[in-house]
């Protein structure tokens, strides 16, 4: 739920999007086979789901009044979700997959269907990234 939480922004399209992947892992059924857990399994399907949600959404023409609405009605994001807002999308999500989710760096390759050495690297840079970010600097140990 967090993940489809985080892709859609809207707690409403996150329920919708975790409904459609457990319609994805029942129809799959018998001719699912994991070779990892099975929350390894469901990121790249809620990840998906969930972008193309958005896209389907993008699509639609916007109604003015509800923008302002939902422009009003957002929750204000503190520095540290600011600073990971200026990462590369490839940086956002290895870092939130390996702290928020608590997935290790080869699930986290998994997921992302990388060599762990990318998954290192990626996680590297966006932890020096963020470092040397003056609104995410006070979270690290100097």
């Amino acid at each position: 739920m967090r993940l489809a939480q985080r892709f859609c922004g809207d707690d409403h399209d996150a329920l919708d999007v975790l409904q459609e992947t457990f319609l994805y892992v029942l129809k799959k059924g018998r001719a699912l086979e994991l070779r990892a857990r099975f929350t390894t399994f469901l990121f790249p399907v809620v990840r998906n789901l969930a972008l193309q949600r958005r896209r389907r959404q993008a699509a639609l023409p916007a109604d003015e009044g509800e923008a302002a609405a939902d422009a009003d009605s957002r929750v204000r994001h503190d520095d540290l979700v600011a600073a990971l807002g200026g990462l590369p999308p490839e940086q956002q999500q290895t870092v939130m997959l390996r702290f928020v989710d608590g997935l290790s760096l080869a699930e986290v390759a998994e997921v992302q269907g990388v060599p762990v050495g990318t998954a290192k690297s990626r996680l590297h840079q966006a932890l020096a990234a963020l470092r040397n970010d003056p609104r995410a600097r006070r979270y690290f140990l100097p």
